[in-house]
């Protein structure tokens, strides 16, 4: 990967993969519904800033559930993101099993769109993102 560095905080780093062409979300530690909505609006904004249409979407530093944003992130930040162009999103799942249960309960809320496929290692994610 050839990342930049586009955001940096404490519960999120964003960067671009200038060979891949898609966005890098590094989540990190507890999170909760204002975090997940700031880091969310943040992806969005660099998603049309990068006019990008894939997302690697890494949980493996998430330590907390965060149940409470499922619902805003399957109807309402999913569909502003397609809306924005995105098309692929590989979901690296967290460790953790709170954390888990709040991705699987993200996506009841999703629709069909974007395609989004859940993996338990950065690699497979990657990997599965190019093919597609």
């Amino acid at each position: 990967m050839s990342l930049q560095t586009l955001l940096e905080d404490s519960h999120i780093i964003i960067s671009y993969d200038h060979l891949s062409e898609w966005l890098v979300a590094d989540w990190r530690g507890d999170q909760n519904l204002v975090s997940v909505q700031q880091g969310g609006a943040e992806m969005l904004r660099l998603l049309k800033q990068q006019q990008c249409y894939k997302v690697l979407n890494d949980n493996t530093n998430v330590t907390s559930m965060w149940s409470e944003a499922a619902e805003w992130a399957g109807k309402e930040w999913f569909p502003a993101m397609t809306a924005a162009g995105l098309q692929y999103f590989a979901w690296v799942y967290s460790p953790n099993t709170y954390s888990r249960l709040s991705t699987d309960l993200t996506l009841q809320f999703t629709g069909a769109a974007p395609i989004v496929a859940t993996f338990d290692d950065i690699a497979t994610a990657a990997a599965w993102l190019k093919q597609v």
